[in-house]
């Protein structure tokens, strides 16, 4: 049997709040695995020192999340197609040689998250409307535009924004003002909220719904709350919803298989434990 311990974390500033240790370390005791993940605060400044120490430590590699996806990408020896046309990376794997590759998930794992709750969810059943135009709307917007999308309608508080993400995916991406935002919902298949807006500690989305057709699946990226007050209009109205906990579960999944060796299932252990800490 083999006696290596494994180790791995994730790195951002501030970390304390992520459930990403709960997760693998819960797939580590399914598995019986000889391992650990923990957390790495890292500031800005201290970055590339950090990344440059996963193979000093003899670390299988880390996450990252906010602020470090988009600065690490400069410290890989290679970075995955995806990850690069994405602008950013959310797993370090720390190859064989001590190359670092860099890869990103959040795009798989939100897929995965619809597909869930609708097996059988298609990204060319209809317009897709998606609130936001950061890091979690890039990441959203290329795996449905992958998965082939033919409509997906991105409205940002920051008209720009929304317009230079446009710009750069091209077809099918349509940019929207935030004034439109009510009437673009009409006909939509899908609506994705990736602003933080809804948050624990933030305002509400302010969005309504009356355009949206009732067979429309309402996705939100955020997982505190579990159901935000975008959700809970509507699922209340009769649509189906989906909240950002199965992209957060579903993203750890190739990561923990690139790190342990084995691709580990989500089960209800596993969510219950996640939602107690929520």
């Amino acid at each position: 049997m083999d006696n290596t311990f494994i180790m791995a974390g994730v790195m951002g500033w501030p970390v304390a709040h992520s459930r990403s240790p709960i997760i693998h370390n819960h797939w580590i005791r399914q598995h019986q695995l000889r391992g650990a993940y923990g957390l790495f605060p890292v500031e800005s400044h201290n970055l590339g020192d950090a990344i440059r120490g996963l193979k000093a430590l003899g670390l299988a590699g880390c996450n990252l999340t906010i602020p470090h996806k988009v600065a690490a990408m400069s410290y890989m020896d290679w970075v995955q197609p995806l990850a690069q046309r994405m602008g950013a990376i959310n797993t370090i794997v720390v190859q064989a040689d001590g190359a670092l590759h860099g890869f990103n998930n959040d795009g798989f794992g939100y897929l995965q998250s619809l597909r869930d709750a609708q097996p059988h969810w298609r990204a060319d059943a209809g317009p897709i409307v998606v609130l936001g135009a950061g890091g979690a709307a890039r990441a959203i917007v290329l795996s449905l535009m992958d998965e082939g999308a033919t409509e997906i309608r991105l409205i940002n508080r920051t008209f720009g924004k929304a317009q230079a993400l446009a710009d750069e995916f091209g077809t099918p991406v349509q940019a929207f003002d935030w004034s439109e935002r009510h009437a673009a919902l009409a006909g939509a298949a899908l609506l994705v909220n990736s602003t933080n807006q809804g948050m624990h500690g933030q305002p509400e989305l302010d969005v309504q719904l009356h355009e949206l057709p009732m067979t429309a699946l309402v996705s939100d990226a955020i997982y505190v709350p579990l159901e935000t007050p975008l959700l809970a209009a509507a699922r209340q109205r009769g649509n189906a919803t989906v909240n950002g906990l199965g992209m957060l579960l579903n993203q750890a999944r190739p990561a923990f298989h690139a790190w342990f060796g084995v691709m580990p299932d989500i089960d209800d252990t596993l969510v219950k434990a996640l939602t107690k800490t929520l």
